[in-house]
């Protein structure tokens, strides 16, 4: 019934992208299957961690709340409290590009991405920072470093649109008939 003696797709999502992988890592030459094993036990290790952090940030978050120490007055806490949900989220980010460089057999991790977890790295360090303590030379890096990666990200995105619509118009010319004269019109 799950289909694997008929020649049929498992319906599993598990089995189906195990099945994929495993077709893929036979068709791949040593180093190529050396990336793919590398990216399957970072993305084992990332979801580990990824697990770990949610764990600690939820009973975080409830012995706060148990407590009564949620308030506004208390930056310390908010500080602690969503530097650890940008940890998640850069967890997340990263293992989601590991995913998609998996399911599109990419070979390397798009430096978009890498830029983007960059930026979120940098911001969480904005939102921790007891601004009582940095020295002004430290923040102004630290802006800096968000402005470069933004400049970065935004030229990148740029580009990436510009390649999609020169493909896509790449695409239609190719699908255009060829044989009918262009000055005609319906």
């Amino acid at each position: 019934m799950d289909g694997s003696g008929d020649g049929k797709e498992p319906h599993d999502p598990f089995s189906r992208e195990a099945l994929r992988l495993g077709r893929s890592f036979r068709e791949m030459n040593l180093y190529e299957g050396f990336e793919l094993l590398i990216m399957l036990i970072l993305t084992a290790l990332i979801m580990i961690i990824t697990a770990i952090a949610t764990w600690s940030l939820t009973k975080e978050v409830w012995r706060l709340a148990w407590f009564g120490q949620i308030s506004p007055d208390n930056a310390p806490t908010f500080q602690s409290v969503f530097g650890n949900i940008f940890t998640v989220i850069i967890a997340l980010e990263f293992k989601s590009s590991l995913r998609i460089s998996l399911s599109h057999n990419k070979d390397v991790v798009r430096v978009r991405t890498i830029v983007l977890i960059a930026l979120l790295a940098v911001s969480r360090k904005f939102i921790i920072l007891d601004l009582n303590e940095v020295r002004p030379m430290e923040m102004i890096a630290f802006s800096a470093a968000v402005l470069a990666l933004g400049v970065v990200y935004w030229l990148i995105r740029e580009q990436d649109t510009r390649v999609a619509a020169q493909a896509a118009r790449f695409s239609a010319v190719e699908k255009a008939p060829h044989d009918q004269p262009s000055h005609t019109q319906e």
